[in-house]
C-alpha cells in the first residue's frame, strides 16, 4: 500500500536533495518540489496494514511518516494526497487491430525507479508519429505493427527492474533488510561518487538509455560508436543543444560535413513526395561530434519524429534515403 502527498515541510533538511528513509520494512522519499519547502512525499505502509486505500485518513499517513522518520518536522499546508496498491503486470501486446494500449493501461510496476510517467508519455509519442503519417495516407497500417514491436520490451524491462529495486528497498525479507540497513547506504555512498557509476546509472534513470536497436525502422551503413536506433546524444553545436535543432516534430535529415566529401543533392521528386514531413540541415563535423559519434568523416543520419536514430550512414546515396523512407512507408 503506497501513499503520496503534495506538502510543505519544515525539518532540518535543506530543499536541494532528495531524501530517502530506508526501514525495515517500508519504504519513505521526500522530493523537492518548485515551492519553498514544498515536497511530494511517497511511502509504503509495512503488509500488516489493513485498511483499504479509500479508508486512509490524511492524518494516519502524517502519523506514520513522523514515525518512520523520527525526525522532528511540521507538515503543513497539504495541497494534495492519495493511497493506493501496486501491482506489477504487463500486457502480451500493446496493440490489436485498430485497438492500441499505453501508459498505465499497457503496464503498472511500482513507483521505485520513478519510470512511470515518463514510460507513458513516450508509449503515447511513438505511437503518435505512427498514426499520424497513416491518418494522413502517408505510410500503410503495416508502420504500426512497430509500436508493440518497440515498446513491448520496454515494459518487459521495466517491470522487472521496479520489481528488483523495490525489493531492495522495501522487501521484509531478512537478508535484504540487513542489506539495505546496514550494507547498502555505504557501499552507496562510495559508489555513487565514482564518474564511472553515474555514467551507468544516469542514462537508465532517466531512460535516455531506452532503444530500438533491433527495430524494424533501424538501419545503418558503416561503423559507429552511436548505432541506428538509440536517441540521438546530446552535444553541442557552436555553444547551442543540437535539440535546439531539431523541436519539430518530423523527420529531421542531419549531414555532419568534413568539409571534404562529395555529397549529392537528393532527388526533387523524393523532396517533393516528402515535403512537410521531413527536413534537412548540414552541420560541421566538429571535434566533438566526431568524438561522439567515433568517426572523422562525413556521414548522416535520418532522424525520426521522436529523435531516434532510425538510419546512420556515411554511404551518400540518395538511394539509401529513398530506402529508408520507403521502409517507413512500406
Amino acid at each position: 500500500m503506497f501513499y503520496v502527498a503534495d506538502v510543505q515541510i519544515d525539518w532540518e533538511f535543506g530543499h536541494d536533495a532528495l531524501q530517502i528513509f530506508l526501514m525495515k520494512n517500508s519504504l519513505l522519499a521526500f522530493f523537492p518540489m518548485v515551492g519553498e519547502k514544498r515536497y511530494r512525499i511517497v511511502g509504503t505502509f509495512p503488509e500488516e496494514f489493513d485498511k483499504d486505500e479509500g479508508d486512509i485518513l490524511y492524518e494516519e499517513i502524517e502519523e506514520r511518516i513522523k514515525l518512520d522518520t523520527e525526525l522532528a518536522l511540521d507538515i503543513s499546508d497539504v495541497n494534495w494526497f492519495s493511497t493506493y496498491k501496486v501491482h506489477t503486470r504487463h500486457v502480451a501486446k500493446f496493440s490489436v487491430g485498430r485497438c492500441f494500449l499505453a501508459g498505465d493501461a499497457a503496464h503498472v510496476h511500482s513507483p521505485a525507479g520513478a519510470q512511470g510517467m515518463n514510460t507513458g508519455i513516450q508509449d503515447g509519442y511513438n505511437l503518435a508519429w505512427k498514426l499520424a503519417l497513416v491518418l494522413n495516407g502517408k505510410a500503410s497500417g503495416e508502420l504500426l505493427n512497430t509500436y508493440n514491436e518497440e515498446r513491448l520490451p520496454n515494459a518487459v524491462t521495466l517491470t522487472k527492474t521496479t520489481d528488483r529495486f523495490f525489493g531492495l528497498v522495501a522487501s521484509p525479507e531478512p537478508l535484504l533488510v540487513f542489506t539495505r540497513l546496514y550494507i547498502f547506504p555505504y557501499v552507496a555512498q562510495f559508489m555513487f561518487s565514482l564518474d564511472a557509476v553515474k555514467r551507468f546509472v544516469f542514462p537508465r534513470v532517466s531512460q535516455i538509455s531506452i532503444n530500438y536497436r533491433d527495430g524494424s525502422l533501424s538501419r545503418e551503413n558503416g561503423s559507429f560508436n552511436v548505432k541506428a536506433g538509440v536517441r540521438m546524444p546530446w552535444f553541442e553545436v557552436e555553444g547551442a543543444s543540437i535539440y535546439d535543432r531539431l523541436r519539430e516534430p518530423r523527420f529531421h535529415l542531419v549531414v555532419f560535413f568534413d568539409g571534404k566529401t562529395e555529397i549529392p543533392p537528393l532527388p526533387d521528386d523524393l523532396m517533393q513526395e516528402w515535403d512537410g514531413l521531413i527536413d534537412s540541415t548540414v552541420i560541421s563535423l566538429y571535434p566533438n561530434i566526431a568524438e561522439t559519434f567515433g568517426v572523422k568523416r562525413s556521414f548522416f543520419v535520418i532522424l525520426r519524429p521522436d529523435n531516434y536514430i532510425g538510419l546512420i550512414s556515411d554511404k551518400f546515396s540518395p538511394d539509401v534515403v529513398r530506402d529508408y523512407l520507403n521502409l517507413v512507408r512500406r
